[in-house]
């Protein structure tokens, strides 16, 4: 018989991928799963609560709480039933906090974009976000890799093998390219330019987002780039410190959350988390504008069998819905 034990699930929704983690009491995972969002966060939701199942198969977990973070953060936490929903810059910092207690520096690349937190003593005081241009995030290198002919996956140890890197311009990507190709004109080694254009992504990353900061030590990197070793060994010749990549590099959000809903420390059964039953609703979402001010407000709505779960968006409250409940009805005159 499997021993019963208490876990807190955490979901991390962004515009590329979708992170799952179960932690234990002791904030260790025990299940983890990263999949694309493919532009359709409910289906990644759904379909990663199954993988996740799939992977706790042999472990009997009762969820005491669900945290839930990223871009569709508000839409998630409706659909599963977070007990506490917060911004990415808030679960990256708890999660970096949590690998380093006294981490002051945390870097992370995503896809389609990234993030500096700036940590004294535990606590945010300054953040920088890039989710405008391309050069800063990810999908840099994911472009520059397919000019190359060469797997994204391959790039890190490609990068480790270069002794001097090729200088690439990294402000924009069109720069980079035209940099990148003179490169290869003039023969320089494919190592070389690799590693040439994990230092322009980190180059670019600094300049944009650190100005200002003071960049202390110690410094996480985490975030579906952190898999680059090529880009942690960049990110150390820029900075002139070590670099630590946590081992949950790829997820560290959804684990950031689900400490936050851990911290909560729900008695059993408090938790509002719908069950991984979820997974077979079928939930419809759209918009509308309100027009009852100058502010026309986009306000979201999600259905399940026709009947309103929530609605956000507006600014004053008026439409604010959850669970077929008024949140808040307090309109301004």
């Amino acid at each position: 018989m499997k021993e019963r034990r208490t876990g807190y699930l955490g979901i991390d929704v962004g515009s590329v991928s979708t992170n799952l983690v179960i932690l234990d009491e002791r904030a260790s995972v025990l299940g983890a799963i990263y999949r694309r969002t493919q532009g359709q966060p409910i289906r990644a939701v759904q379909e990663g609560l199954k993988e996740l199942t799939a992977v706790m198969a042999d472990q009997d977990v009762e969820i005491r709480g669900v945290g839930a973070t990223g871009s569709a953060r508000h839409l998630t936490g409706v659909i599963v039933g977070a007990d506490i929903v917060k911004n990415e810059i808030t679960a990256h910092a708890v999660a970096a906090s949590q690998v380093i207690p006294d981490v002051n520096t945390v870097l992370e690349i995503g896809g389609q974009d990234s993030k500096l937190i700036i940590l004294r003593d535990g606590v945010v005081t300054d953040f920088a976000m890039n989710s405008v241009c391309a050069a800063g995030t990810g999908s840099f290198l994911d472009h520059q890799s397919t000019r190359l002919g060469i797997p994204i996956e391959e790039f890190g140890d490609y990068a480790l093998r270069s002794d001097s890197p090729a200088h690439i311009a990294g402000r924009c990507s069109v720069f980079a390219e035209s940099d990148m190709i003179h490169k290869q004109q003039v023969g320089a080694r494919v190592e070389d330019i690799i590693y040439g254009l994990c230092h322009a992504l980190a180059r670019n990353y600094l300049n944009n987002l650190s100005k200002g900061k003071e960049l202390l030590e110690p410094t996480v990197f985490q975030g579906g780039v952190a898999a680059n070793a090529g880009m942690k060994r960049a990110f150390e010749a820029e900075l002139g410190v070590e670099v630590v990549v946590p081992a949950y590099y790829h997820v560290m959000g959804a684990i950031g959350s689900a400490i936050l809903a851990l911290e909560l420390d729900l008695e059993p059964g408090e938790t509002s988390f719908k069950g991984f039953e979820v997974t077979d609703l079928n939930y419809e979402t759209s918009t509308f504008i309100c027009d009852g001010c100058s502010n026309t407000c986009e306000v979201v709505r999600i259905k399940v069998g026709g009947k309103t779960l929530a609605r956000w968006g507006g600014r004053c409250g008026k439409w604010e819905l959850q669970d077929g409940t008024v949140r808040k009805t307090k309109v301004k005159a």
